[in-house]
């Protein structure tokens, strides 16, 4: 009996596996073949195997990636795009073996995607350069992810790895067409989808010769936080910022990248130690507003500096949420229900925006507390039309249960709390 021929590309059937539980860990929604992570797995050992064999032949030809409209805050949209779930599962069978190979080589400034980094230490990073540092160059790069050339990504993949077949895949997904809701498709000639595996990758691969390499080699003492596409630059004076603007910008249009020109901008960071008046001095990065904000030494001495805090966008979209929920119309419900429905999304809300200045975010949640306690007047008659008991009533629950809610674990407590605030 002959030995089955090898496979032309050397893809572990362990590489796949790990994938997939990557896959199933983020869940997210069904592609184009409407397919969801239950039902890829009501034949798992089957689906996993035939994608095994397709990527280690080269037969694999991802399918249309399924276009998704998600409003943005002025009012405009953005594109995403839902992979199949065995398409995501093939991408992070190339990420597994593309990140180890790039990741020793990307800048100490870039954040985004990448292991043992966060948003958090992006932020961190840009709040303590401001001390040294008088002014911001806060870049918006214009649809960044459906402009990106393909052929520089390519090029900068096949830098990298001697596996063809990483190359081969990688342009394969480049080239998927979007599928709308109407089943038509768009085709592409540029520009890697939002939402897919490998997408933050590419667009870290891309941006690390397009911008980080570049500045670290036309300008080395420039210093600069990156999140992917989201990135601050710090400049010494007013002059300078304008120098870097004009010369980022011909740097991002040789590699086919454009800056959104309306929404870059160079921001002044104001404190007790900078006076004067200017036009802009805030700008937001990675969902935090940095602006001239009352704080507090250690010695107890109040002062204004430069700081980070939940961004107004942000604020809203949280404020919207909570109207949302309409708790206080729940009245069959309990306390206990109530914190069910609510506490994991505003641990998330804590978790994220209450890291730097959290007394903004506090505030902001005791909007909760204002919703229960109108809750409370609803649900008991002897509360009816008489908040400061309901209020009364919703401490004494605090006493009892301090760790009932999230946002009163958070800080945003109903004792000392009245009727409109936050």
């Amino acid at each position: 009996m002959s030995e089955p021929k090898p496979k032309p590309f050397a893809i572990s059937k362990q590489a796949v596996w790990d994938a997939y539980l990557r896959v199933k860990a983020n869940k997210g929604a069904a592609g184009v073949d409407e397919q969801s992570i239950a039902e890829f797995e009501r034949d798992l050992r089957g689906n996993l195997y035939k994608l095994w064999n397709r990527l280690s032949s080269g037969s694999y030809f991802p399918p249309p990636v399924r276009a998704v409209e998600i409003p943005k805050q002025d009012g405009s949209s953005r594109k995403l795009g839902v992979p199949t779930v065995a398409d995501r599962i093939a991408q992070g069978v190339a990420v597994q073996a593309l990140e180890p190979l790039v990741e020793p080589h990307f800048h100490p400034d870039s954040y985004g995607y990448r292991p043992g980094r966060s948003a958090h230490d992006a932020v961190a990073v840009c709040r303590q350069r401001y001390w040294r540092q008088d002014w911001v160059l806060d870049l918006d790069l214009k649809s960044f992810f459906d402009s990106v050339p393909w052929d520089l990504i390519l090029k900068a993949v096949a830098h990298h790895s001697e596996e063809r077949w990483i190359v081969l895949y990688v342009e394969r997904w480049l080239k998927a067409p979007l599928q709308c809701e109407d089943g038509s498709l768009i085709e592409r000639d540029r520009g890697t989808p939002q939402g897919s595996v490998i997408s933050p990758l590419l667009a870290n691969v891309f941006l690390h010769y397009a911008f980080d390499a570049w500045m670290t080699r036309e300008h080395p003492t420039i210093r600069f936080e990156r999140y992917c596409d989201d990135i601050v630059v710090h400049a010494a004076s007013d002059g300078q910022a304008r120098m870097l603007w004009a010369a980022i910008a011909r740097r991002l249009a040789e590699c086919g990248v454009q800056l959104n020109e309306r929404k870059t901008r160079i921001v002044y960071c104001k404190d007790d130690k900078r006076p004067g008046s200017y036009e802009r001095v805030s700008f937001v990065f990675l969902g935090y507003k940095f602006r001239p904000r009352l704080a507090r030494s250690k010695s107890g001495k109040k002062f204004v500096g430069f700081l980070p805090a939940v961004g107004d966008d942000e604020k809203k979209r949280i404020g919207r949420a909570i109207r949302r929920w309409r708790l206080h119309r729940r009245s069959e419900e309990t306390l206990t229900d109530l914190a069910l429905a609510i506490n994991t999304e505003v641990r998330g809300w804590a978790n994220y925006y209450g890291r730097f200045y959290r007394s903004e975010l506090v505030r902001l949640l005791g909007r909760i507390n204002e919703c229960l306690v109108r809750w409370a007047c609803w649900k008991y008659k002897r509360l009816r039309r008489r908040p400061a008991k309901a209020l009364g009533f919703l401490v004494d629950v605090h006493r009892r249960d301090p760790d009932l809610f999230a946002h009163w674990r958070f800080g945003a407590r109903p004792s000392g709390w009245t009727m409109g605030a936050g």
